[in-house]
């Protein structure tokens, strides 16, 4: 089970009050099935609400301690029916590619100002081609080849 100090407590109990939850333990209880979705839902989320249905208060203080040893999860907060729960998320493996071929896709913002010079600039973002550039009046165009000169090749090759 993951300790937390009361400060980060109260963080995350802040930060958990605007959440829904994503888990609902229903009259089966506290299943298998129950308990990957809650770890999938730490996975993508690190801080999830579950919400348990039933009356039995020390049942429900089972599952909730059950949940946090099984999973590697800190209890943050048990109001009610329902339970919260914080695990750190794993950081994704990504892959990186060392060799690039080209120029990929890239995220370029263009600023035009308003027509009439007292409103805001327009602003908007745009995904441009490694072929691509954007123009001084923020239009997209496509790169032409570089053009090379007759008198300049007719000296290379002599």
């Amino acid at each position: 089970m993951l300790k937390l100090t009361p400060a980060e407590r109260s963080t995350l109990r802040a930060e958990a009050h605007a959440l829904n939850p994503i888990v609902i333990v229903g009259e089966a209880g506290l299943t298998e099935p129950v308990l990957k979705e809650i770890d999938n839902g730490l996975d993508a989320h690190g801080l999830i609400k579950v919400r348990v249905f039933g009356d039995d208060r020390e049942a429900r203080i089972g599952m909730y301690e059950t949940i946090c040893d099984r999973l590697g999860a800190a209890p943050v907060q048990h109001i009610g029916k329902l339970l919260v729960v914080y695990r750190p998320k794993r950081d994704a493996v990504k892959e990186v590619r060392l060799e690039k071929k080209g120029r990929g896709m890239r995220e370029v913002t263009i600023v035009k100002p308003s027509p009439s010079g007292t409103k805001r600039p327009s602003v908007t973002k745009v995904m441009v081609k490694g072929n691509e550039r954007v123009t001084q009046g923020g239009s997209i165009k496509r790169a032409k080849p570089r053009q090379t000169s007759a008198k300049k090749s007719s000296l290379g090759n002599s």
